[in-house]
């Protein structure tokens, strides 16, 4: 536990366990979604604010939050709108997010592309208290929305047009969850990095699928392994001197694994044990339905 001596690993602690909670909590709705990779499009558009930070002389992480949030709404535009050349659009706007963070970063007074590094892979010794002040800012804007909206928002992730017919602001809610996203990111951008950030938005969730299809189990079990891979690998790549980022997403990749060839079993072990409790009688298939009997009609 020396580790913890050190000033910039409890900052780099503290950043890892909010990233741990607020990138599953925003994933499982993209993944609901089906717009897994929609936090690797908003990490190249966050580079242009990074680059920006550095030419401007401000915060790297509130310019690429700025950027990232326009990056988002623009995404979602984009969904809306752009039914015949979308995928084009949004293409640009990914390359253009990246070519934009490089050209900015080497137009900053001493800036190189070295100075990208940290923010596209993470890195523990340049996590400034500027920066932990943003991350816990930011992550409280997060956690606040993925669980004070989670019925709205889970709704609309599961079936728009059933939402818009309940009365729900559709649009709105989707415009949330991208900015939500976008803010995420930013947030996981020090310690994972903007290359990485998606994989901790995604694997998490898709691993605790495994065990469970409760959409609160799911979010529950995905938190825990988000937090768990995230200092797990923090503390590793201080003692191995690893890069932190492919760290934790190699992490969180083995224990999907190892969560899958767990479920395998179980879910064996549930089916017998379901078969066992059904009663005697006609097979499932050949069972008559509730209400046919003597000519009866099924009940709605």
């Amino acid at each position: 536990m020396d580790f913890l001596d050190y000033a910039f690993m409890q900052r780099a602690l503290l950043a890892a366990v909010l990233v741990g909670i607020t990138a599953p909590a925003i994933g499982i709705y993209l993944v609901q979604r089906r717009q897994a990779l929609m936090g690797d499009g908003i990490g190249h558009v966050a580079m242009t604010g990074v680059g920006l930070g550095f030419l401007l002389s401000a915060s790297p992480v509130w310019m690429a939050t700025l950027t990232s949030v326009l990056g988002a709404i623009l995404m979602e535009l984009i969904r809306w709108y752009g039914r015949t050349r979308g995928d084009i659009a949004l293409a640009m706007l990914f390359y253009g997010g990246m070519a934009g963070g490089v050209m900015f970063i080497n137009l900053a007074p001493g800036g190189s592309n070295a100075n990208l590094t940290s923010y596209l892979f993470g890195s523990l010794s340049t996590v400034s208290p500027s920066d932990v002040t943003a991350i816990c800012l930011l992550a409280g804007f997060v956690v606040l929305v993925t669980l004070g909206l989670r019925r709205q928002l889970f709704a609309v992730s599961q079936d728009e047009e059933f939402a818009r017919v309940t009365g729900l602001p559709v649009r709105a809610l989707n415009l949330l969850t991208a900015v939500t996203a976008a803010v995420t990111v930013t947030v996981a951008m020090r310690v994972v990095g903007l290359l990485l950030v998606s994989a901790l938005m995604v694997v998490p969730v898709a691993a605790a699928q495994q065990l469970s299809r409760s959409f609160a189990a799911t979010f529950a079990i995905a938190v825990a392994i988000g937090v768990s891979v995230t200092l797990g690998g923090t503390i590793t790549s201080y003692y191995q001197d690893v890069p932190p980022g492919a760290t934790i997403v190699l992490l969180t990749i083995a224990a999907f694994v190892v969560l899958t060839a767990l479920a395998a079993p179980l879910a064996r072990r549930r089916a017998r044990a379901a078969a066992a409790a059904r009663p005697a009688g006609d097979p499932v298939e050949c069972a008559i339905p509730a209400g046919r009997e003597a000519g009866g009609k099924v009940g709605v």
